[in-house]
């Protein structure tokens, strides 16, 4: 059972300039969607960080409102929490690989992403991985952002100059190398 493995727990990520989360989450399964905020509440709050919550129908939605609050606002970073428990049919495997997939594409086009979007066969697994008291899976997904956005602020320097400038009026040529 999961509860005997031992894991490593990094420290929670120091910040010397405010930190913005949106935990954008689905309560199609209210009381756990409860837990895994109360979880990732906590972990941001360790940190300083102010959240904001964003709620969306289900887990296919989770991936699109990021990526609207990546483009259009001043997040530093996104905790994406929900809840898909196995049922009868393949509509399982869909919502969990495309949500999954979506939030990947999204951290690749950098956004800062901690994904806590449970997928469990039985709803008593759920209640376990969304507890704060036990598997906490929401601190976890609010800490994996957090390290995301201390890596991005360590090697996200100002541009150095490397590249293209554009031409001035003293220049011969069409451009020069920075």
């Amino acid at each position: 059972m999961a509860t005997a493995e031992q894991h490593h727990i990094m420290d929670t990520p120091a910040f010397d300039k405010p930190v913005k989360l949106a935990i954008v989450v689905s309560p199609y399964y209210k009381d756990i969607a409860d837990n895994l905020i109360a979880g990732a509440k906590a972990e941001a709050e360790k940190a300083g960080a102010t959240v904001e919550i964003i709620n969306v129908p289900g887990a296919l939605e989770i991936p699109p409102a990021i990526r609207i609050a990546f483009r259009q606002s001043n997040f530093d970073g996104f905790v994406a929490l929900g809840c898909i428990i196995r049922g009868e049919t393949t509509h399982y495997d869909t919502v969990c690989n495309d949500s999954s997939h979506g939030l990947m594409l999204l951290g690749l086009q950098g956004a800062n992403i901690g994904n806590g979007i449970l997928t469990v066969e039985t709803r008593k697994q759920a209640e376990v991985r969304a507890d704060p008291k036990d598997q906490n899976k929401g601190g976890g997904a609010a800490a994996a952002a957090l390290h995301l956005i201390a890596l991005q602020r360590k090697y996200g320097a100002p541009n150095s100059g490397v590249g293209f400038l554009p031409r001035s009026n003293d220049d011969d040529e069409s451009f020069q190398i920075a």
